[in-house]
């Protein structure tokens, strides 16, 4: 298995150049084409209001919103350009997290960004890493809104439980444990398990030319979510690979305690997948 398509979720906000660099840097290391995706929002006017307003102010509007979406593609282009990588360009119109999830499920790994604290309580963007990753069927790598990060992949943490989303989770980021310096399977509370945690996953990873660590922590005091991201500063790792959890309900999913931990307080890029 191999990395050939990445999906970068674009937006017209200060955070996207710096997300954009971080998916360059993986499909430049992976030899990939990169898809860059803008959606803008669709506007519903009522037409009791649409009557009030000024048709050369909707059209205005519209124009302003393409003119952003041409420099945010501009942007990317003269990015992937530099750094040699083959790009393609996709705007639509209507709701961010259904065309990103759509446009994900055709990609082998899908690039989105943290949900800025700003925009925690926006109808439009919050929520959609958990969407999209629990929704695509495809691993989602999610970039801080923090700090720059266009090296991903040369110190990995696993975070491990042996769960089904743990061991999808795994095979899916092989292209990138393969390629990684150093690789640490860290199980948090493993419990009464016989055998050392996080041996035969190990084992399994070896054979496949990656050379892994297992590792336990025993902490009952902090929630699971704090303990890895003090794990991860301790190793010095630049990603962290685990599973998604989570499930529907009324139509919507509702992301587990550790994912939502991870996804809020996430300091280096972490690779989801369900």
């Amino acid at each position: 298995m191999s990395i050939k398509t990445v999906l970068v979720h674009l937006e017209a906000d200060k955070y996207t150049p710096s997300r954009l660099d971080a998916a360059v840097a993986l499909a430049a290391d992976h030899d990939a084409h990169l898809v860059g995706l803008y959606v803008r929002p669709r506007v519903e006017i009522p037409a009791a209001i649409q009557t009030y307003l000024d048709a050369e102010i909707l059209a205005s509007s519209d124009r302003a919103a393409r003119e952003q979406a041409d420099r945010i593609e501009a942007m990317s282009r003269e990015r992937c350009g530099q750094a040699g990588v083959p790009f393609e360009w996709r705007c639509e119109i209507g709701d961010s997290h259904e065309i990103v999830t759509l446009h994900a499920r055709h990609a082998d790994l899908a690039v989105v960004g943290q949900t800025p604290p700003e925009s925690v309580d926006s109808l439009i963007f919050a929520h959609l890493p958990e969407d999209v990753a629990m929704g695509s069927g495809r691993p989602v790598m999610v970039i801080p809104y923090v700090g720059a990060h266009t090296e991903i992949g040369r110190r990995v943490m696993v975070a491990w439980n042996g769960s089904r989303e743990a061991v999808r989770a795994v095979y899916d980021a092989l292209p990138i444990l393969e390629r990684a310096e150093r690789v640490i399977v860290l199980s948090v509370n493993p419990g009464e398990m016989r055998h050392i945690p996080g041996a035969d996953i190990t084992a399994q990873l070896a054979r496949h030319g990656v050379t892994a660590e297992a590792s336990e922590t025993a902490n009952t005091d902090i929630p699971i979510g704090d303990v890895l991201l003090s794990r991860a500063v301790d190793f010095g790792v630049d990603l962290i690979v685990m599973g998604a959890y989570g499930h529907s309900r009324a139509r919507e999913w509702v992301a587990g305690g550790a994912t939502r931990h991870i996804l809020a307080h996430m300091t280096v890029p972490a690779l989801f997948s369900h």
